[in-house]
């Protein structure tokens, strides 16, 4: 921990949330700053930080900032607080599994379930490349194995059977503007946890959205340990830049923790 007090600015790039967030806890009385400066402005102590880091593990579980008040009020009571973290860890380990999984099998497929499509396999290789067209026949078998019978397939197969040509082309042309972002962003150095960082993880989910199936932001941060934990999703990242599989999931998953 650190011992020196650290500005908002200093706290916001260390944990990796916005100063935006940082503020909204103050104005609540979730985390305030224990010290000013000279000048007024927030410090934070290591007890500061240790509890902000508490409400970000909270909230990247899903609960919400009253619940949280609630449970560190409560932390001196060991037992209540470790009971509750072990149930949201059950729950939480459950969910990742099946949405990594699924997930998984969307992405390979969302562009390649194209029995009814309006889109050839010479189209195919001219937008996404010879690879995806070449596999794309396992691709379907595999997604619709596992996973036909699910909400989330059904209404990804439901707007995407309408596409053509120029659909593909402008969801590729999309994922290659957010893609360039990350890689301006990651070769400048810019924190996963800035602003600009967690908009463009914002696009990169509401791109989800717009062409394919509902993406809250909890599952769009789950869906990014994909690209650091299948080598197939890295290698797309870091074909791009060396580090930018990292830096897109750690964007997403602060993205998903800013108020």
């Amino acid at each position: 921990m650190t011992e020196q007090p650290l500005t908002v600015g200093q706290v916001a790039e260390e944990v990796g949330v916005s100063v935006r967030t940082l503020h909204h806890y103050d104005e609540i009385g979730l985390v305030v700053p224990s010290e000013r400066s000279y000048a007024g402005y927030r410090l934070y102590t290591g007890p500061d930080l240790q509890r902000l880091q508490h409400v970000v593990v909270y909230r990247r579980l899903g609960l919400g900032l009253t619940e949280i008040a609630t449970l560190l009020r409560d932390e001196a009571d060991t037992g209540t607080v470790v009971e509750h973290l072990r149930r949201q860890r059950a729950r939480v380990t459950d969910q990742v599994a099946e949405l990594t999984r699924l997930v998984a099998a969307i992405d390979r497929a969302l562009e390649g379930e194209m029995n009814g499509y309006q889109i050839s396999r010479a189209e195919q290789r001219e937008i996404f490349g010879e690879s995806f067209a070449d596999n794309f026949d396992d691709y379907q078998a595999e997604a619709e194995q596992r996973w036909g019978d699910t909400d989330a397939w059904r209404q990804s197969s439901s707007r995407t059977k309408s596409y053509g040509k120029e659909e593909w082309e402008q969801i590729k042309a999309e994922q290659d503007e957010i893609n360039a972002r990350f890689v301006a962003l990651l070769q400048a150095g810019e924190p996963t946890g800035s602003e600009a960082a967690m908009d463009a993880a914002e696009e990169g989910r509401q791109q989800i959205c717009r062409w394919f199936y509902d993406c809250p932001r909890e599952m769009h941060a789950n869906i990014s340990r994909l690209y650091v934990d299948d080598p197939r999703f890295e290698k797309t990242y870091e074909d791009l830049a060396a580090g930018l599989a990292r830096y897109v999931h750690e964007a997403a998953v602060a993205n998903a923790a800013r108020g």
